[in-house]
């Protein structure tokens, strides 16, 4: 087996001692940068690879983040993740990925030293109470789910409240008074707060909350496609006091939702409005184009990496960081006429 090269043979090759190839190697500000273009150069052409368990060994940093959530499906986690990544190695760290829906290998990851800090999106079994063990623990944490924030933990989400207070008060400006809103997840926090926005945008409108119809879509097109046809099944949906417009909690089922209408031999936008969360790719080719928010999801990213490296810099303590989005105008919304 071919022998391993040394930082020893390293320094000897770049004429310096090993301590300074070693901090130049670590890209210290303590050498000179002729100096550490000449060790780099060294390491390479020696084919030179670090010990990085023996880094973690000595610094008790690995230079390693993980991001802990329960599914990376759909558009969001794909454009997070590849902006988290990009950020993370520019900030010259590694990003890990862990997908998991047990709550205790969760915990194990997020407590076991193996990261230097963590990113968390999972709001369905890691409650008040863990992040309670995580904080006494002295655990670096970034939540994209909830607010939450301590001397070591942070959290970057999007206003969601001022977007669906916007973008419902949109609506109402086109003369909409019958409201449908198809909510998302109960237990994830951009649900919750877009239901909230909804709800008090219809009262700043005159309008009585409980005059609207809500029901389940779970930010699912086939679930929200069948709501809003079970929704048509009942007697009262045909009266006078049908919906004109539809708030739905994301993209997805805002498309799941105009595919039952049309279904149902409604015109979008023509008879009705519709209106989503995210701005994904496929809403501006989907026919009605979808009149939408778009979250900064990129931006949340650059957030997120840029609060974690200040963390665990000691540059600062975690905060609440609420990006806002604005609002996409396109083809499913139009002027209420009845």
């Amino acid at each position: 087996m071919e022998k391993k090269v040394t930082i020893r043979e390293v320094a000897r090759e770049a004429g310096v001692a090993i301590s300074t190839a070693s901090n130049a190697l670590n890209g210290s500000d303590l050498v000179r940068d002729e100096t550490k273009r000449r060790v780099v150069e060294a390491a390479k052409r020696l084919g030179y690879v670090p010990n990085m368990s023996g880094r973690v060994l000595k610094s008790g940093k690995s230079r390693q983040l993980c991001f802990l959530t329960s599914t990376v499906t759909g558009e969001y986690f794909s454009r997070l993740i590849d902006a988290m990544n990009h950020d993370c190695v520019e900030h010259g760290y590694g990003l890990n990925i862990v997908i998991s829906r047990d709550k205790n290998h969760v915990m194990q990851v997020l407590l076991g030293g193996s990261f230097d800090g963590c990113f968390l999106f999972e709001g369905e079994r890691i409650g008040d109470e863990d992040l309670d063990v995580l904080h006494r623990e002295r655990v670096p944490l970034v939540l994209l789910d909830r607010k939450r924030e301590d001397t070591r933990i942070g959290c970057v989400l999007f206003n969601s409240y001022k977007a669906s207070f916007s973008i419902t008060s949109h609506l109402i400006g086109l003369g909409h008074r019958r409201f449908c809103f198809v909510e998302g997840n109960q237990d994830n926090f951009d649900a919750v707060e877009r239901k909230r926005g909804f709800l008090d945008a219809l009262k700043q409108g005159r309008i009585d909350p409980a005059s609207a119809v809500c029901i389940q879509g779970y930010f699912d097109e086939n679930i929200a496609f069948s709501a809003v046809l079970a929704l048509a099944a009942d007697p009262n949906y045909m009266s006078a006091s049908r919906p004109t417009a539809y708030v739905c909690g994301n993209d997805r089922s805002a498309i799941g939702a105009i595919k039952a209408l049309k279904q149902l031999g409604y015109s979008v936008p023509g008879q009705v409005s519709v209106v989503g969360f995210d701005d994904m790719e496929l809403s501006q080719y989907f026919q009605p184009a979808l009149t939408t928010v778009r979250t900064p999801i990129e931006q949340q990213a650059q957030t997120a990496v840029a609060m974690m490296v200040d963390i665990l810099e000691g540059k600062s303590s975690g905060r609440t960081e609420l990006l806002d989005g604005s609002i996409v105008a396109r083809d499913s919304t139009w002027i209420c006429e009845s």
